[in-house]
């Protein structure tokens, strides 16, 4: 597996130190360097790139703004000298956040994350015969080991930083994965966002009341921004009425 990866930095030192550390990582394959984001926009819209180191203080335009831009996302890994934009960085579901000055090690590690979010990936598509009906299940990587995860098994997912929390009716499951990376495989028809941090089974939802979900004995919020395309999934043709 080769992933293909590029730096948007405006530091030519910190552009030099991620070079070297991805040229010592044999699954990384460097496509591209750029000192400002506005120079990556062509290749980002062309070409295949699966993972973008991206600064944060750049002039112009922050790399958490550019990134809000775009409409294809690569997965992400923010590299910053300012660990108070961590949380945000989050929110937008990095893979990981890198904190300058960067040591090979803590590289290798956010590294090894892109990896595993794209080896689930493809045991995921291979689980799926071309031509076939999705799957009604996917695998995360949970304990050490690849956990096969059915989707009337769940009832919720919640992000918790840089981990995702897939609660099933039997057993919460903490997996080292992006939220934006478990939500591509619950399919829309089943599972609603009801939060930036909370996805919810649809058959598994018991009430609602004002802002706030059942299901069994846990409580999700809905956003004020999504309340009504929550309402509209949930509960339109379905409310009876007198």
């Amino acid at each position: 597996m080769r992933i293909n990866c590029i730096i948007i930095d405006d530091e030519p030192l910190a552009r030099k130190g991620l070079k070297e550390y991805i040229a010592d990582v044999d699954f990384l394959q460097l496509v591209g360097e750029f000192d400002n984001p506005v120079k990556a926009m062509d290749m980002l819209a062309k070409e295949e790139v699966q993972l973008l180191f991206l600064d944060i203080q750049m002039p112009k335009i922050t790399g958490l703004d550019f990134f809000k831009t775009l409409k294809h996302a690569p997965p992400v890994i923010f590299t910053t000298a300012f660990p108070q934009y961590a949380i945000e960085g989050f929110e937008l579901n990095a893979l990981d956040y890198l904190v300058k000055p960067v040591s090979f090690e803590r590289f290798l590690k956010a590294a090894m994350r892109a990896k595993e979010f794209y080896e689930v990936r493809q045991k995921n598509i291979a689980e799926t015969p071309h031509g076939t009906a999705a799957a009604e299940y996917f695998f995360i990587k949970a304990d050490n080991r690849l956990v096969k995860i059915s989707y009337d098994e769940i009832l919720f997912a919640e992000a918790l930083q840089n981990y995702v929390v897939i609660q099933t009716s039997e057993k919460k499951y903490i997996t080292y994965l992006t939220f934006r990376s478990v939500e591509e495989y619950l399919p829309s028809d089943k599972f609603i966002k009801t939060h930036k941090s909370y996805i919810v089974s649809a058959a598994r939802v018991d009430s609602i009341e004002g802002n706030d979900i059942r299901i069994g004995q846990h409580h999700i919020p809905i956003s004020r921004n999504l309340k009504d395309e929550v309402m509209e999934k949930l509960v339109n043709g379905k409310f009876l009425r007198r």
